[in-house]
């Protein structure tokens, strides 16, 4: 593994992290032209750093934990972003955000309960669901209106990988860095792998 490589990786993934609080700030500070903006670059850096990783084969069990929270940070600035400048798609979205938000509790206490840490599994179905969720969360804020087919896909892939995720955390007693999801941990399971 190149070092150099490791640390842009990382880097970019430490992006994120820095420019959650500064986006909330500038929400909340009416710099909403710089928050949309820079929201699209935490998003688009998501995405970048993941490639770079496996294309450079520099994966790490720290990249791992640094990109799930600096995905969750991105997400938890966005959703401030919707209560300050779209406060009524929350309020008529509320039953799915409270679903959501109780599945995202229970998957984040079972894994703290289970590993001590976020579970952070990056499966196939989280990587769908993060695409989704980015590219509803940057076109809310570009678009005039939102747009309710690509958002009910969000949800579905959402709760589907949070449910998957859960099952995960029971399936596997100890964690493990990049799961690609239930049918390959039962496929090895079977294999005698676990």
């Amino acid at each position: 593994m190149a070092k150099s490589s490791f640390y842009i990786v990382n880097g970019i993934t430490v992006y994120r992290l820095v420019a959650a609080p500064v986006l909330i700030v500038l929400v909340l500070t009416g710099q909403t032209d710089i928050f949309k903006w820079l929201l699209l670059v935490s998003f688009s850096t998501d995405f970048i750093d993941g490639y770079l990783a496996r294309e450079f084969k520099v994966t790490s069990i720290l990249g791992t934990k640094l990109d799930s929270i600096g995905d969750d940070l991105t997400i938890v600035a966005a959703i401030v972003g919707l209560v300050v400048l779209k406060p009524g798609f929350i309020k008529e979205q509320m039953v799915i955000f409270g679903i959501m938000l109780i599945l995202y509790l229970l998957q984040t206490i079972l894994a703290f309960a289970r590993y001590g840490k976020l579970s952070g599994f990056h499966t196939y179905s989280a990587k769908v669901a993060a695409i989704l969720q980015g590219t509803f969360l940057i076109l809310i804020f570009l678009l005039p209106a939102p747009i309710y087919p690509l958002f009910y896909a969000a949800v579905i892939f959402t709760i589907i990988d949070l449910l998957e995720e859960i099952i995960l955390i029971i399936l596997l007693p100890r964690w493990k860095a990049d799961v690609k999801g239930i049918y390959w941990v039962m496929r090895e399971k079977k294999r005698g792998l676990h």
